[in-house]
């Protein structure tokens, strides 16, 4: 249990420093600048963590915690090159492993400034991939619900309904990809691939703005 402390709070940091890059670091076995980029993505996530998870306001935790996360850049650029239509999905077992899988609508060029962003915005989740693969991608945004599927993992979650029936806002967490926090909650998240299967309901789960540049 104590390793996989460890591995959470390193992971909480990860996530938060990953949304302020180096400007300087290796790419492909060469050292110097980074490419300059900038970009403004919208988030959802469910995870296995009870509501709230506490990783996501820098706290360790002794459980396990798998989830997914969907990250849609809608605004950015790197090298000059428009990431703006980007999506992914980031599944993953905490601070252990992942595996990103592309939306397949991309087209080359989105697909070469997908993989240019990746080691430098998402350079955790990138590291700790087991796999990068391209699959077929739905998403569905409605003020009741998100739902987002591929061919291994399918969420849906809903807001937490706040005092005043309106949504839950948080602010002030350790992380830029955590502007604009709302709480929700699961409604069904199930993943089945080849680390592990899952099955939750009324999890955590959350939307929020990541904006981040180098």
């Amino acid at each position: 249990m104590g390793n996989m402390t460890m591995n959470r709070r390193e992971f909480s940091k990860a996530l938060s420093a990953a949304a302020i890059a180096p400007a300087t670091l290796t790419v492909s076995g060469d050292v110097g600048a980074a490419p300059a980029w900038s970009l403004s993505a919208n988030v959802a996530e469910c995870c296995s963590c009870e509501i709230p998870c506490p990783c996501n306001f820098g706290r360790p935790t002794s459980l396990r915690c798998d989830g997914n996360r969907l990250i849609e850049i809608y605004d950015g650029s790197v090298d000059g090159a428009d990431l703006a239509g980007i999506r992914f999905l980031v599944t993953f077992e905490m601070g252990v492993w992942t595996r990103i899988y592309v939306d397949e609508s991309l087209n080359g060029l989105q697909m070469e400034a997908c993989d240019t962003i990746m080691p430098l915005a998402f350079g955790y989740f990138s590291r700790l991939s087991r796999s990068v693969e391209r699959v077929p991608m739905t998403v569905v945004r409605t003020d009741e619900l998100i739902k987002f599927t591929t061919p291994v993992s399918r969420v849906e979650m809903k807001p937490l309904v706040g005092l005043d029936g309106g949504p839950i806002s948080i602010s002030g967490l350790p992380s830029n990809a955590f502007h604009d926090y709302v709480q929700y909650e699961s409604v069904e998240h199930v993943h089945e691939g080849p680390d592990r299967k899952w099955s939750h309901s009324g999890t955590n789960g959350f939307v929020s703005r990541m904006l981040a540049s180098s």
